[in-house]
């Protein structure tokens, strides 16, 4: 079984920055895709940025494309994701997930493709 636990999001003003995090606990994740979504109230969960399992490929929503960047640590079985110049848009919750299958260098953006998830960590963005 494989826990997912997001933090590092809060509270933070229109242009300024963020850095939310995703560790795992139950399973080495070193040979997965990681990918982060964000779900606003009466919307379908939406594709933030994804990164391959050795962290060579990454792909991004064109919505936050320029000011998100996702890395990810596999000594420390940790996914991150580094927000700048924020906007209230952006106020929503955000989940980190992990796609098991194994060394794809495919970075998929659809949520039916991953297998597990975190309870999600709130960001909002004042204007």
């Amino acid at each position: 079984q494989v826990q997912l636990v997001e933090s590092g999001g809060g509270f933070v003003q229109a242009g300024g920055s963020l850095r939310l995090s995703c560790t795992a606990s139950g399973r080495t994740l070193n040979a997965y895709a990681m990918g982060w979504f964000r779900h606003a109230p009466g919307k379908e969960r939406e594709f933030v940025s994804g990164i391959s399992w050795s962290g060579a490929n990454t792909n991004y929503a064109d919505s936050v494309k320029g000011r998100v960047t996702i890395s990810r640590d596999n000594a420390k079985n940790t996914v991150y994701l580094q927000m700048n110049r924020l906007k209230p848009e952006d106020t929503v919750v955000y989940y980190c997930a992990a796609r098991l299958t194994p060394h794809t260098m495919v970075v998929v953006s659809t949520t039916g493709d991953y297998d597990y998830w975190g309870k999600g960590t709130q960001v909002t963005v004042s204007s």
